[in-house]
Protein backbone atom coordinates (compact mmCIF):
# COMPACT_ATOMS: atom_id res chain seq x y z
CA UNK A 1 0.00 0.00 0.00
CA UNK A 2 2.79 2.31 0.64
CA UNK A 3 4.67 1.33 -2.22
CA UNK A 4 1.26 2.21 -4.13
CA UNK A 5 0.67 5.54 -2.56
CA UNK A 6 4.66 6.49 -3.06
CA UNK A 7 4.59 5.74 -7.22
CA UNK A 8 1.64 8.02 -7.16
CA UNK A 9 3.43 10.82 -5.61
CA UNK A 10 6.70 10.06 -8.15
CA UNK A 11 3.91 9.81 -11.04
CA UNK A 12 2.47 13.11 -9.68
CA UNK A 13 5.94 15.21 -9.21
CA UNK A 14 6.50 18.31 -11.28
CA UNK A 15 8.96 16.21 -13.26
CA UNK A 16 7.09 13.50 -14.15
CA UNK A 17 4.15 15.78 -15.11
CA UNK A 18 5.44 16.35 -18.57
CA UNK A 19 7.32 13.75 -19.54
CA UNK A 20 6.56 11.75 -23.08
CA UNK A 21 4.16 9.16 -22.72
CA UNK A 22 2.67 6.87 -25.20
CA UNK A 23 -0.62 7.67 -25.88
CA UNK A 24 1.57 11.02 -26.64
CA UNK A 25 3.62 9.62 -29.01
CA UNK A 26 0.84 7.62 -30.58
CA UNK A 27 -1.30 10.48 -31.06
CA UNK A 28 2.26 12.76 -32.77
CA UNK A 29 2.86 9.49 -35.25
CA UNK A 30 -0.81 9.06 -36.05
CA UNK A 31 -0.87 12.49 -37.26
CA UNK A 32 2.74 12.33 -39.05
CA UNK A 33 1.09 10.32 -41.30
CA UNK A 34 -0.54 12.98 -42.85
CA UNK A 35 2.82 14.89 -43.18
CA UNK A 36 4.13 11.00 -44.68
CA UNK A 37 1.72 11.60 -47.44
CA UNK A 38 3.11 15.30 -48.72
CA UNK A 39 6.61 14.33 -48.49
CA UNK A 40 5.53 11.15 -50.53
CA UNK A 41 4.03 12.82 -53.21
CA UNK A 42 6.73 15.86 -53.38
CA UNK A 43 9.06 13.12 -54.22
CA UNK A 44 7.02 10.50 -55.78
CA UNK A 45 6.98 12.04 -59.14
CA UNK A 46 10.64 12.52 -59.36
CA UNK A 47 12.17 9.28 -60.79
CA UNK A 48 10.13 7.81 -63.03
CA UNK A 49 9.55 11.14 -64.98
CA UNK A 50 10.95 9.71 -68.12
CA UNK A 51 8.44 6.82 -68.03
CA UNK A 52 5.49 8.99 -67.26
CA UNK A 53 6.49 11.35 -70.24
CA UNK A 54 6.44 8.63 -72.50
CA UNK A 55 2.87 7.26 -71.70
CA UNK A 56 1.64 11.16 -72.10
CA UNK A 57 3.09 11.11 -75.68
CA UNK A 58 2.18 7.24 -75.98
CA UNK A 59 -1.44 8.24 -75.24
CA UNK A 60 -1.55 11.61 -77.09
CA UNK A 61 -0.11 9.80 -80.18
CA UNK A 62 -2.91 7.09 -79.83
CA UNK A 63 -5.59 9.31 -79.87
CA UNK A 64 -4.39 11.69 -82.43
CA UNK A 65 -2.50 9.95 -84.45
CA UNK A 66 1.22 12.45 -84.34
CA UNK A 67 2.99 12.86 -81.08
CA UNK A 68 3.13 15.84 -79.14
CA UNK A 69 6.51 18.33 -79.87
CA UNK A 70 9.53 17.96 -77.26
CA UNK A 71 8.03 21.50 -75.77
CA UNK A 72 4.49 20.33 -75.02
CA UNK A 73 5.75 17.36 -73.19
CA UNK A 74 7.93 19.28 -71.04
CA UNK A 75 5.19 22.12 -70.53
CA UNK A 76 2.62 19.51 -69.74
CA UNK A 77 4.99 17.42 -67.20
CA UNK A 78 5.78 20.65 -65.25
CA UNK A 79 2.00 21.35 -65.24
CA UNK A 80 1.34 17.96 -63.87
CA UNK A 81 4.03 18.77 -61.00
CA UNK A 82 2.80 22.13 -60.35
CA UNK A 83 -1.20 21.09 -60.08
CA UNK A 84 0.75 19.60 -56.97
CA UNK A 85 0.44 22.88 -55.32
CA UNK A 86 -2.67 23.99 -56.91
CA UNK A 87 -4.42 21.91 -54.96
CA UNK A 88 -1.90 22.39 -52.08
CA UNK A 89 -2.94 26.67 -52.16
CA UNK A 90 -6.78 25.24 -51.53
CA UNK A 91 -6.29 23.49 -49.34
CA UNK A 92 -3.81 25.09 -47.16
CA UNK A 93 -5.74 28.23 -47.54
CA UNK A 94 -9.27 26.06 -45.97
CA UNK A 95 -6.73 24.08 -43.63
CA UNK A 96 -7.76 26.96 -40.86
CA UNK A 97 -11.62 26.99 -41.12
CA UNK A 98 -11.97 22.98 -41.89
CA UNK A 99 -10.19 22.63 -38.33
CA UNK A 100 -12.42 24.81 -36.79
CA UNK A 101 -15.17 22.92 -38.20
CA UNK A 102 -14.38 19.83 -37.92
CA UNK A 103 -11.70 19.82 -35.55
CA UNK A 104 -8.02 18.62 -35.56
CA UNK A 105 -9.00 15.00 -35.26
CA UNK A 106 -11.67 14.38 -37.27
CA UNK A 107 -10.18 17.14 -39.73
CA UNK A 108 -7.52 14.51 -40.93
CA UNK A 109 -9.84 11.78 -40.21
CA UNK A 110 -11.77 13.16 -43.55
CA UNK A 111 -9.30 14.61 -45.01
CA UNK A 112 -8.28 11.02 -45.80
CA UNK A 113 -11.30 10.39 -48.32
CA UNK A 114 -9.24 12.86 -50.74
CA UNK A 115 -6.07 10.83 -50.15
CA UNK A 116 -7.71 7.61 -50.98
CA UNK A 117 -9.91 9.21 -54.04
CA UNK A 118 -6.14 10.64 -55.37
CA UNK A 119 -4.58 6.86 -55.06
CA UNK A 120 -7.62 5.38 -56.91
CA UNK A 121 -7.17 8.31 -60.07
CA UNK A 122 -3.37 8.17 -60.46
CA UNK A 123 -3.32 4.39 -60.03
CA UNK A 124 -5.89 3.52 -62.96
CA UNK A 125 -4.64 6.42 -64.82
CA UNK A 126 -2.05 4.07 -67.07
CA UNK A 127 -5.40 1.81 -67.48
CA UNK A 128 -7.75 3.72 -68.36
CA UNK A 129 -4.86 5.27 -71.08
CA UNK A 130 -5.81 9.09 -69.52
CA UNK A 131 -2.91 11.04 -68.55
CA UNK A 132 -5.54 13.61 -67.56
CA UNK A 133 -6.83 11.11 -64.88
CA UNK A 134 -3.04 11.35 -63.39
CA UNK A 135 -3.29 15.07 -63.40
CA UNK A 136 -6.34 15.42 -61.95
CA UNK A 137 -5.20 12.45 -58.90
CA UNK A 138 -2.33 14.98 -58.47
CA UNK A 139 -4.72 18.21 -57.94
CA UNK A 140 -6.91 15.90 -55.49
CA UNK A 141 -3.81 14.91 -53.27
CA UNK A 142 -2.61 18.56 -53.22
CA UNK A 143 -5.75 19.56 -51.90
CA UNK A 144 -5.73 16.54 -49.21
CA UNK A 145 -1.68 17.55 -48.28
CA UNK A 146 -2.65 21.10 -48.13
CA UNK A 147 -5.23 20.61 -45.74
CA UNK A 148 -2.60 18.08 -43.76
CA UNK A 149 0.09 20.82 -43.60
CA UNK A 150 -1.63 22.95 -41.50
CA UNK A 151 -3.70 20.26 -39.11
CA UNK A 152 -1.12 18.02 -38.47
CA UNK A 153 1.35 20.83 -37.06
CA UNK A 154 -1.51 22.24 -35.32
CA UNK A 155 -2.53 19.42 -33.73
CA UNK A 156 1.21 17.98 -32.76
CA UNK A 157 1.49 21.86 -31.36
CA UNK A 158 -1.77 21.92 -29.73
CA UNK A 159 -1.41 18.16 -27.69
CA UNK A 160 2.31 18.64 -26.76
CA UNK A 161 3.97 19.97 -23.41
CA UNK A 162 5.64 23.83 -23.96
CA UNK A 163 8.52 21.29 -22.89
CA UNK A 164 8.67 19.04 -25.63
CA UNK A 165 7.06 20.81 -28.38
CA UNK A 166 10.13 21.77 -30.59
CA UNK A 167 11.20 17.83 -30.08
CA UNK A 168 7.60 16.99 -31.13
CA UNK A 169 6.96 19.65 -33.60
CA UNK A 170 9.40 17.90 -35.91
CA UNK A 171 7.49 15.07 -36.05
CA UNK A 172 5.55 17.29 -38.82
CA UNK A 173 9.10 17.54 -40.89
CA UNK A 174 9.82 14.03 -39.95
CA UNK A 175 7.04 12.74 -41.78
CA UNK A 176 7.93 14.69 -44.87
CA UNK A 177 11.24 13.34 -44.83
CA UNK A 178 10.04 10.14 -44.38
CA UNK A 179 7.58 9.89 -47.07
CA UNK A 180 10.06 11.51 -49.79
CA UNK A 181 12.82 8.82 -48.77
CA UNK A 182 10.34 5.96 -49.69
CA UNK A 183 9.04 7.13 -52.51
CA UNK A 184 12.45 7.38 -53.89
CA UNK A 185 13.60 4.57 -52.68
CA UNK A 186 10.55 2.96 -54.60
CA UNK A 187 10.78 5.11 -57.62
CA UNK A 188 14.30 3.94 -59.03
CA UNK A 189 14.04 1.93 -62.24
CA UNK A 190 14.53 -2.00 -60.51
CA UNK A 191 11.47 -1.11 -58.22
CA UNK A 192 8.60 0.54 -59.71
CA UNK A 193 10.39 3.75 -61.63
CA UNK A 194 9.57 2.19 -64.53
CA UNK A 195 7.03 1.39 -67.24
CA UNK A 196 4.73 -0.98 -65.23
CA UNK A 197 5.39 -0.07 -61.78
CA UNK A 198 4.40 3.53 -62.17
CA UNK A 199 0.66 3.33 -61.31
CA UNK A 200 1.54 1.22 -58.57
CA UNK A 201 3.59 4.18 -57.43
CA UNK A 202 2.04 6.81 -57.46
CA UNK A 203 -1.30 4.43 -56.35
CA UNK A 204 0.32 3.88 -52.72
CA UNK A 205 -0.71 7.46 -51.27
CA UNK A 206 -3.67 5.51 -50.43
CA UNK A 207 -1.78 3.30 -47.62
CA UNK A 208 -1.07 6.00 -45.47
CA UNK A 209 -4.32 7.15 -45.99
CA UNK A 210 -5.91 4.15 -44.78
CA UNK A 211 -3.57 3.30 -41.96
CA UNK A 212 -4.51 6.90 -40.18
CA UNK A 213 -8.19 6.37 -40.90
CA UNK A 214 -7.55 2.81 -38.75
CA UNK A 215 -5.29 4.79 -36.19
CA UNK A 216 -7.45 8.15 -35.17
CA UNK A 217 -9.85 7.04 -34.05
CA UNK A 218 -7.49 5.53 -30.59
CA UNK A 219 -5.93 9.41 -30.38
CA UNK A 220 -7.79 11.99 -28.55
CA UNK A 221 -9.15 15.40 -29.56
CA UNK A 222 -6.52 18.78 -29.05
CA UNK A 223 -7.45 19.64 -25.78
CA UNK A 224 -7.11 23.31 -26.66
CA UNK A 225 -9.48 22.77 -29.39
CA UNK A 226 -11.51 20.95 -27.00
CA UNK A 227 -11.42 23.83 -24.05
CA UNK A 228 -11.47 27.14 -26.15
CA UNK A 229 -13.11 26.04 -29.37
CA UNK A 230 -15.75 23.89 -27.99
CA UNK A 231 -16.05 25.25 -24.55
CA UNK A 232 -15.92 21.26 -23.44
CA UNK A 233 -14.10 21.63 -20.23
CA UNK A 234 -14.41 17.91 -19.34
CA UNK A 235 -13.44 16.86 -22.13
CA UNK A 236 -10.44 18.52 -22.38
CA UNK A 237 -9.67 17.29 -19.07
CA UNK A 238 -10.15 13.53 -19.94
CA UNK A 239 -7.89 14.28 -23.39
CA UNK A 240 -4.99 15.74 -21.23
CA UNK A 241 -4.72 12.56 -18.76
CA UNK A 242 -4.62 10.36 -21.84
CA UNK A 243 -1.34 12.65 -23.50
CA UNK A 244 0.07 13.12 -19.80
CA UNK A 245 -0.56 10.14 -17.99
CA UNK A 246 -1.46 11.50 -15.05
CA UNK A 247 -4.76 13.04 -13.64
CA UNK A 248 -2.74 16.56 -12.40
CA UNK A 249 -3.64 18.37 -15.55
CA UNK A 250 -3.91 21.80 -13.49
CA UNK A 251 -1.19 23.17 -14.68
CA UNK A 252 -2.00 22.75 -18.65
CA UNK A 253 -5.95 24.04 -17.82
CA UNK A 254 -4.55 26.93 -16.12
CA UNK A 255 -2.71 28.35 -18.99
CA UNK A 256 -5.36 27.15 -21.75
CA UNK A 257 -7.87 29.20 -19.52
CA UNK A 258 -5.18 32.08 -19.59
CA UNK A 259 -5.24 31.31 -23.33
CA UNK A 260 -8.79 31.87 -23.24
CA UNK A 261 -8.91 34.84 -21.33
CA UNK A 262 -6.27 36.78 -23.80
CA UNK A 263 -8.31 35.34 -27.13
CA UNK A 264 -11.89 36.86 -25.44
CA UNK A 265 -9.92 39.86 -25.01
CA UNK A 266 -8.74 40.15 -28.61
CA UNK A 267 -11.54 38.17 -29.95
CA UNK A 268 -11.70 35.47 -32.21
CA UNK A 269 -10.54 36.38 -36.10
CA UNK A 270 -11.23 35.75 -39.48
CA UNK A 271 -8.38 35.93 -42.39
CA UNK A 272 -9.55 39.87 -42.95
CA UNK A 273 -9.34 41.05 -39.26
CA UNK A 274 -5.88 38.91 -39.07
CA UNK A 275 -4.37 40.93 -41.63
CA UNK A 276 -6.01 44.23 -40.70
CA UNK A 277 -4.66 44.49 -36.94
CA UNK A 278 -2.10 45.96 -36.23
CA UNK A 279 -0.97 43.55 -32.60
CA UNK A 280 -0.82 40.92 -34.76
CA UNK A 281 1.31 42.26 -38.13
CA UNK A 282 4.53 41.65 -36.62
CA UNK A 283 3.76 37.98 -36.16
CA UNK A 284 2.28 37.41 -39.38
CA UNK A 285 4.88 38.66 -41.57
CA UNK A 286 7.50 36.70 -39.81
CA UNK A 287 5.68 33.81 -40.60
CA UNK A 288 4.47 34.44 -44.04
CA UNK A 289 8.98 35.31 -44.88
CA UNK A 290 9.58 32.06 -42.79
CA UNK A 291 7.13 30.10 -45.56
CA UNK A 292 8.58 31.78 -48.13
CA UNK A 293 12.21 30.99 -46.85
CA UNK A 294 11.47 27.01 -46.52
CA UNK A 295 9.74 27.34 -50.43
CA UNK A 296 11.90 29.55 -52.06
CA UNK A 297 15.46 28.33 -50.75
CA UNK A 298 15.32 26.32 -53.75
CA UNK A 299 15.29 23.08 -51.73
CA UNK A 300 11.91 22.00 -54.11
CA UNK A 301 13.82 22.61 -57.30
CA UNK A 302 16.26 19.86 -56.05
CA UNK A 303 13.29 17.58 -54.29
CA UNK A 304 11.15 17.77 -57.71
CA UNK A 305 14.66 18.10 -60.11
CA UNK A 306 16.34 16.11 -58.59
CA UNK A 307 17.71 13.57 -60.95
CA UNK A 308 17.75 15.58 -63.83
CA UNK A 309 19.77 17.96 -62.17
CA UNK A 310 21.82 15.39 -61.23
CA UNK A 311 22.09 13.92 -64.48
CA UNK A 312 23.16 17.70 -65.46
CA UNK A 313 26.44 17.32 -63.76
CA UNK A 314 27.39 14.18 -65.64
CA UNK A 315 26.33 11.29 -63.59
CA UNK A 316 24.20 8.56 -65.53
CA UNK A 317 20.73 8.10 -64.54
CA UNK A 318 20.93 5.08 -62.35
CA UNK A 319 24.08 7.11 -60.28
CA UNK A 320 21.49 9.89 -60.14
CA UNK A 321 18.64 8.14 -58.66
CA UNK A 322 20.93 6.49 -56.50
CA UNK A 323 22.18 10.40 -55.11
CA UNK A 324 18.51 11.61 -55.15
CA UNK A 325 17.87 8.46 -52.77
CA UNK A 326 20.98 9.94 -50.94
CA UNK A 327 19.28 12.88 -50.43
CA UNK A 328 15.99 11.53 -49.18
CA UNK A 329 18.02 9.76 -46.94
CA UNK A 330 20.15 12.63 -45.88
CA UNK A 331 16.80 14.69 -44.38
CA UNK A 332 15.62 12.02 -42.41
CA UNK A 333 18.87 11.21 -40.56
CA UNK A 334 19.32 15.29 -40.33
CA UNK A 335 15.29 15.75 -39.23
CA UNK A 336 16.47 12.83 -36.59
CA UNK A 337 19.53 15.26 -35.48
CA UNK A 338 17.16 18.20 -35.21
CA UNK A 339 14.61 16.97 -32.63
CA UNK A 340 16.68 17.37 -29.50
CA UNK A 341 18.53 20.23 -30.59
CA UNK A 342 15.20 21.95 -31.26
CA UNK A 343 14.65 22.41 -27.37
CA UNK A 344 18.11 23.11 -26.60
CA UNK A 345 19.42 25.10 -29.15
CA UNK A 346 16.56 26.84 -29.90
CA UNK A 347 14.37 27.60 -33.06
CA UNK A 348 15.76 30.85 -34.33
CA UNK A 349 19.44 29.92 -34.21
CA UNK A 350 18.72 26.68 -36.14
CA UNK A 351 16.71 28.42 -38.67
CA UNK A 352 19.24 30.87 -39.15
CA UNK A 353 21.95 28.71 -39.44
CA UNK A 354 20.17 26.52 -41.75
CA UNK A 355 19.75 29.39 -43.93
CA UNK A 356 23.82 30.68 -43.85
CA UNK A 357 24.98 26.86 -44.20
CA UNK A 358 22.29 26.82 -47.67
CA UNK A 359 23.44 30.10 -48.97
CA UNK A 360 27.24 28.85 -48.95
CA UNK A 361 26.41 25.99 -50.42
CA UNK A 362 24.17 27.29 -53.22
CA UNK A 363 27.04 28.92 -54.29
CA UNK A 364 29.75 25.94 -54.12
CA UNK A 365 27.01 24.35 -56.45
CA UNK A 366 26.60 26.84 -58.93
CA UNK A 367 30.57 26.85 -58.94
CA UNK A 368 31.18 23.09 -59.41
CA UNK A 369 28.57 23.36 -61.96
CA UNK A 370 29.87 25.70 -63.97
CA UNK A 371 33.57 24.54 -63.64
CA UNK A 372 32.30 20.62 -64.29
CA UNK A 373 33.39 21.05 -67.83
CA UNK A 374 36.88 21.78 -67.21
CA UNK A 375 37.80 19.98 -63.54
CA UNK A 376 35.74 16.43 -64.40
CA UNK A 377 35.63 15.24 -60.98
CA UNK A 378 33.63 18.39 -60.08
CA UNK A 379 30.83 16.61 -61.29
CA UNK A 380 31.23 14.63 -58.04
CA UNK A 381 31.75 17.79 -55.62
CA UNK A 382 28.56 19.63 -57.10
CA UNK A 383 26.49 16.42 -55.73
CA UNK A 384 28.68 17.04 -52.14
CA UNK A 385 27.36 20.41 -52.26
CA UNK A 386 23.67 19.52 -53.01
CA UNK A 387 23.50 16.85 -50.47
CA UNK A 388 25.29 19.55 -48.07
CA UNK A 389 22.55 22.25 -49.02
CA UNK A 390 20.05 19.58 -47.75
CA UNK A 391 21.80 18.94 -44.61
CA UNK A 392 21.07 22.76 -43.63
CA UNK A 393 17.80 22.67 -45.25
CA UNK A 394 16.93 19.87 -42.32
CA UNK A 395 18.83 21.60 -39.65
CA UNK A 396 16.03 24.22 -39.84
CA UNK A 397 14.43 25.42 -42.66
CA UNK A 398 12.91 21.72 -43.05
CA UNK A 399 10.72 21.92 -39.98
CA UNK A 400 11.16 25.21 -38.10
CA UNK A 401 8.59 27.38 -40.27
CA UNK A 402 5.62 25.17 -39.73
CA UNK A 403 6.56 25.02 -35.88
CA UNK A 404 7.15 28.64 -35.06
CA UNK A 405 3.76 29.37 -37.02
CA UNK A 406 1.49 27.49 -34.69
CA UNK A 407 3.88 28.84 -31.94
CA UNK A 408 3.52 32.74 -32.96
CA UNK A 409 -0.52 33.09 -32.24
CA UNK A 410 -2.77 32.28 -29.50
CA UNK A 411 -5.79 30.21 -30.07
CA UNK A 412 -8.03 32.69 -31.51
CA UNK A 413 -6.26 33.68 -34.69
CA UNK A 414 -4.03 30.57 -35.11
CA UNK A 415 -6.39 29.10 -37.63
CA UNK A 416 -6.48 32.48 -39.64
CA UNK A 417 -2.69 32.97 -39.55
CA UNK A 418 -2.27 28.98 -40.35
CA UNK A 419 -4.09 29.54 -43.22
CA UNK A 420 -2.16 32.33 -45.05
CA UNK A 421 1.01 30.88 -44.13
CA UNK A 422 0.25 27.68 -45.79
CA UNK A 423 -1.58 29.29 -48.59
CA UNK A 424 1.64 31.55 -48.89
CA UNK A 425 4.21 27.83 -48.41
CA UNK A 426 1.78 26.21 -51.14
CA UNK A 427 2.08 28.68 -53.75
CA UNK A 428 5.60 29.91 -53.49
CA UNK A 429 6.05 25.72 -54.46
CA UNK A 430 3.82 25.72 -57.19
CA UNK A 431 5.88 28.95 -58.75
CA UNK A 432 9.54 26.57 -57.92
CA UNK A 433 7.68 23.68 -59.61
CA UNK A 434 6.56 25.35 -62.62
CA UNK A 435 9.17 27.90 -63.20
CA UNK A 436 12.38 25.84 -62.02
CA UNK A 437 12.45 23.78 -65.53
CA UNK A 438 12.57 26.74 -67.98
CA UNK A 439 15.01 28.68 -65.38
CA UNK A 440 16.99 25.41 -65.82
CA UNK A 441 16.79 25.55 -69.55
CA UNK A 442 17.15 29.39 -69.67
CA UNK A 443 20.13 29.29 -66.77
CA UNK A 444 22.03 26.39 -67.06
CA UNK A 445 24.28 25.56 -64.16
CA UNK A 446 23.40 29.34 -63.06
CA UNK A 447 20.09 28.31 -61.99
CA UNK A 448 20.94 28.49 -58.42
CA UNK A 449 21.67 31.67 -57.99
CA UNK A 450 18.04 33.16 -57.86
CA UNK A 451 17.96 31.17 -54.68
CA UNK A 452 20.99 32.11 -53.28
CA UNK A 453 19.98 36.19 -53.35
CA UNK A 454 16.95 35.12 -51.68
CA UNK A 455 18.70 32.76 -49.47
CA UNK A 456 21.15 36.35 -48.09
CA UNK A 457 17.76 38.44 -47.49
CA UNK A 458 15.99 35.44 -45.52
CA UNK A 459 19.19 35.39 -43.09
CA UNK A 460 19.22 39.35 -42.31
CA UNK A 461 15.47 39.19 -41.93
CA UNK A 462 15.60 35.87 -39.73
CA UNK A 463 18.72 37.92 -38.29
CA UNK A 464 16.90 41.12 -37.55
CA UNK A 465 13.81 40.15 -36.38
CA UNK A 466 12.68 36.76 -35.91
CA UNK A 467 12.46 35.77 -31.93
CA UNK A 468 13.03 32.43 -30.21
CA UNK A 469 10.42 30.68 -28.99
CA UNK A 470 11.47 27.82 -27.07
CA UNK A 471 9.97 26.68 -23.70
CA UNK A 472 7.49 29.46 -24.12
CA UNK A 473 3.97 28.90 -23.52
CA UNK A 474 1.41 30.55 -26.08
CA UNK A 475 0.77 32.69 -23.80
CA UNK A 476 4.03 34.14 -23.21
CA UNK A 477 4.90 34.33 -26.95
CA UNK A 478 1.58 36.95 -27.38
CA UNK A 479 2.70 38.56 -24.69
CA UNK A 480 6.08 39.33 -26.18
CA UNK A 481 4.61 41.15 -29.03
CA UNK A 482 2.50 42.79 -26.96
CA UNK A 483 5.63 44.58 -25.18
CA UNK A 484 7.43 44.94 -28.53
CA UNK A 485 4.75 46.74 -30.48
CA UNK A 486 4.02 49.08 -27.14
CA UNK A 487 8.17 50.06 -27.57
CA UNK A 488 7.57 50.83 -30.67
CA UNK A 489 4.71 53.12 -29.90
CA UNK A 490 6.64 54.81 -27.28
CA UNK A 491 9.49 55.46 -29.59
CA UNK A 492 7.10 57.00 -32.23
CA UNK A 493 5.08 59.27 -30.02
CA UNK A 494 5.42 62.86 -30.25
CA UNK A 495 7.72 64.92 -28.31
CA UNK A 496 6.49 67.60 -26.48
CA UNK A 497 8.69 70.52 -24.80
CA UNK A 498 7.56 71.05 -21.05
CA UNK A 499 7.95 74.52 -18.95
CA UNK A 500 11.31 73.60 -18.09
CA UNK A 501 12.68 72.75 -21.41
CA UNK A 502 13.06 68.77 -20.92
CA UNK A 503 11.51 66.99 -23.90
CA UNK A 504 9.02 64.14 -23.20
CA UNK A 505 6.70 61.83 -25.33
CA UNK A 506 2.84 61.77 -24.76
CA UNK A 507 2.67 59.21 -21.96
CA UNK A 508 5.02 61.33 -19.74
CA UNK A 509 2.59 64.64 -20.64
CA UNK A 510 -0.02 62.96 -20.21
CA UNK A 511 1.19 61.92 -16.55
CA UNK A 512 2.46 65.88 -16.04
CA UNK A 513 -1.40 66.76 -16.75
CA UNK A 514 -2.99 64.45 -14.22
CA UNK A 515 -0.27 65.07 -11.17
CA UNK A 516 0.74 68.44 -11.69
CA UNK A 517 4.48 67.06 -11.52
CA UNK A 518 7.34 68.13 -14.19
CA UNK A 519 9.56 65.12 -14.97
Amino acid sequence: MEKEEEDRRELQHPRNLHRLTCRLLFATLTAMLGSLQFGYNTGVINAPQDVIKSFMNETQQNRTGSPMTPRTITLLWAFAVAIFAVGGMIGGFMAGMWADRFGRKKGMLLNNVFGVLAAVLMGFSSLATSYEMLIIGRLVVGFNCGLFTGLVPMYISEVSPAIHRGALGTGNQLGVVIGLLVAQVLGIQEVLGNKNGWPILLGLTGIPAILQVAFLPFCPESPRYLLITKQEEQEARNSLVILRGTTEVEDDITEMLNEEKAQKEEAKMSILQLLRSPLLRLPLVISVVMQLSQQLSGINAVFYYSTPLFESSGLTYQTASYATIGVGAIMVIMTFVSIPLMDRAGRRILHLVGLCGMFVFSICLTVTMALQHLVPWFNYVSVGCALTYVVFFAIGPGSIPWLIMAELFSQGPRPAAMSIAVLVNWSANFVVGLGFPPMQEGLGEYSFIPFTVLLALFCLFTFKFVPETKNKTFEEIASMFKRKRQETQDLEMPVEKTSNGLATNESETSLIHRTGTKL
